[in-house]
């Protein structure tokens, strides 16, 4: 067992008095957040929490832990600083799978420009799990898509990217010149996985029954081999590659808002983000929330790009 994680977990849980709570600011569900409270106190041979339908509430042995724990939880930090430093500084970066390797490469020559003393470390997270990430101190910044329920989370500026329909060229939808999703009746839908991107997914999902298309199927997952077979539709960037068609959709329903996202400011956090608005919008075609979009071109697939 990771006793330093479940350490973590058991602080959060102790000042929030409130599983469900404590699952948001972790970026986790709560029966997850639940099996390792419950694990920890199996490890250690006591109950930490009296649970209730009304509240929860700390032990004897819960209240005596709490003042070690965090002990325990701040000296891990401050060793990982302290190594941190010893290397020189790092930036950890959480970045979406699907985010166009043009992408990073871009991000990551952005920032060393102007930071050439600080090396950026990208790691592929979906948003949910750098929800987490971001809480527990494994990376310092992210890329996240929206909606995100996260108290104590900031961010940085909102930016979006509308999406069109990625479809087989045997489709009859690809001799269109714009698609309604209602036209979309019947199709298989594949999107990123739910518990990485669940506000996304729930977005979407609700914005495609509003127009008319409930998929026959909701696949997940980030590549595109099951729209190249014909098997699924998806959501995403105009990509030039054989055997798919882009399409747009009428009146742009479906889009994707991407932030940066941190829990402690530092000068190269905050000189991320500002080289992140700048790439993105150069690279990606995204623009500001409620700003008329660009539609760009990008070599790779994703439903970022």
């Amino acid at each position: 067992m990771d006793l330093v994680r479940h350490l973590r977990y058991f602080c959060v849980v102790a000042e929030e008095l409130h599983f469900g709570n404590a699952a948001i600011r972790l970026g986790m569900a709560q029966p997850p957040l639940s099996q390792r409270i419950k694990r920890l106190e199996e490890e250690l041979g006591v109950r930490l929490f009296d649970r209730s339908a009304r509240q929860v509430r700390l032990t004897e042995a819960g209240r005596l832990l709490v003042g070690e724990a965090r002990e325990i939880v701040a000296r891990v930090d401050r060793l990982r600083e302290l190594v941190r430093h010893g290397e020189g500084t790092v930036l950890k970066l959480g970045v979406p799978p699907d985010l166009a390797a043009a992408v990073i490469a871009a991000l990551v020559a952005g920032f060393r420009a102007g930071n050439p003393d600080v090396r950026l470390a990208p790691a592929e997270i979906w948003t949910a799990d750098q929800v987490t990430a971001l809480a527990e101190g494994a990376i310092d910044v992210g890329i996240v898509r929206h909606p995100i329920n996260a108290p104590g989370l900031r961010y940085g500026q909102v930016l979006v990217q509308p999406q069109g329909v990625l479809l087989a060229e045997g489709d009859p939808l690809a001799q269109a010149g714009e698609v309604h999703l209602a036209d979309l009746a019947g199709r298989d839908l594949l999107m990123p996985p739910k518990d990485g991107e669940p506000g996304l997914h729930a977005a979407t999902l609700a914005e495609c029954r509003r127009h008319g298309y409930v998929p026959a199927q909701v696949h997940q997952g980030a590549g595109l081999g099951l729209v190249l077979a014909g098997a699924a539709v998806t959501f995403g960037a105009r990509v030039d590659l054989p055997g798919i068609a882009w399409r747009p959709l009428l009146g742009s329903p479906i889009s994707c808002r991407v932030s940066t996202a941190w829990r402690v400011e530092t000068d190269a956090v905050t000189g991320f983000s500002a080289v992140a608005v700048r790439t993105l919008k150069e690279s990606a075609g995204m623009t500001d929330e409620g700003a008329p979009a660009v539609r760009h071109i990008s070599r790779r697939p994703g439903m970022l790009a």
